[in-house]
């Protein structure tokens, strides 16, 4: 994730990438060289250079460096999660607030544009009253360096690390979540498997399903379905007209056509991150809070909860 970040600001001519920082020194230098940027050699040194710094390390060291970058004054954009506690996620929060820093998690889905457009279509009410949600995220399980997505402790499994992606744009788009209930086989002994369906009710009353798959080495997919009163909104990223919308007339009767809608073709995360850079710039709070960095990160570990005990959990 580091890379896809750096070659978004490298397309930013505002922005230079001064340095990086990475305790893999071969990783670092190979970084250096692709991207013309400094190899810190550490986290201190990187801090005395730059003004803005961009966490992209594995969940479980979020918060200790993004903490350092925060007291250090510096403006933090960090991956999703934003840590692996709510505990920490708090700290971040109040460090962040006490030192009058820009924070933003980096919950990248609000700026996938069938995201961002399903939600603007939601909140103008094109689909009505919302009364059931579905989504579905998942490919093989990820691989990486020492293989910390295949330690729990370290990655909180597809429930924390990939499906948080889901609960953030519900929240943004259907509001608060009220309960949560889930079945996973997280903690069945697979080895580098990992399946969850949560499922969770809004407090405007919403029913929602969430399928998180680390187990489907067909490719990466994602969908989501939204059913109201007036519509429907079906997206399915292997569709090549993604973005379905299908309308009720006056009388309750379907429209008889399917319309695709297009939405613009752009880098979610060049938007993500040109957005950050302009609060930074500008002093404006960015869309994505630290707050809905921890309520992100809580639903993910009340999925978690309830799944170990079989129980729904209520926020």
């Amino acid at each position: 994730m580091g890379k896809v970040h750096a070659r978004a600001y490298s397309k930013m001519p505002d922005v230079q990438l001064v340095g990086g920082f990475d305790s893999h020194s071969e990783r670092l230098a190979a970084f250096s060289q692709e991207f013309g940027a400094e190899a810190s050699p550490s986290m201190d040194s990187l801090l005395a250079s730059v003004d803005v710094v961009d966490v992209c390390v594995p969940t479980h060291r979020h918060a200790e460096y993004a903490l350092r970058a925060i007291e250090a004054g510096k403006a933090v954009v960090c991956e999703k999660p934003m840590a692996r506690t709510v505990a920490e996620c708090e700290t971040i929060c109040e460090a962040a607030a006490r030192k009058g820093t820009t924070f933003m998690p980096a919950q990248v889905l609000r700026f996938f544009p069938e995201f961002k457009k399903a939600q603007e279509m939601v909140a103008s009410g094109s689909v009505g009253n919302v009364a059931t949600v579905r989504t579905r995220r998942g490919g093989d399980f990820p691989r990486a360096a020492a293989d910390w997505y295949a330690d729990f402790d370290k990655s909180g499994g597809a429930m924390l690390d990939l499906i948080i992606h889901d609960f953030d744009w519900i929240r943004w788009t259907f509001g608060p979540i009220q309960r949560v209930f889930a079945r996973a086989i997280t903690f069945d002994g697979y080895d580098h498997l990992d399946y969850a369906l949560v499922m969770m009710k809004t407090k405007s009353g919403a029913i929602v399903h969430t399928e998180g798959i680390w187990c489907e080495p067909t490719g990466f997919r994602v969908a989501f379905e939204i059913c109201g009163d007036r519509g429907m909104l079906e997206y399915d990223s292997g569709k090549s007209a993604p973005l379905i919308t299908a309308v009720r007339e006056e009388a309750g009767s379907i429209a008889g056509v399917s319309i695709p809608e297009s939405p613009s073709n752009t880098d979610p995360y060049f938007d993500e991150l040109r957005h950050f850079i302009d609060c930074v710039q500008s002093g404006a709070s960015p869309d994505v809070s630290a707050q809905d960095g921890l309520e992100a990160v809580r639903i993910s570990l009340a999925a978690i909860e309830s799944v170990k005990t079989g129980r729904a959990v209520y926020l």
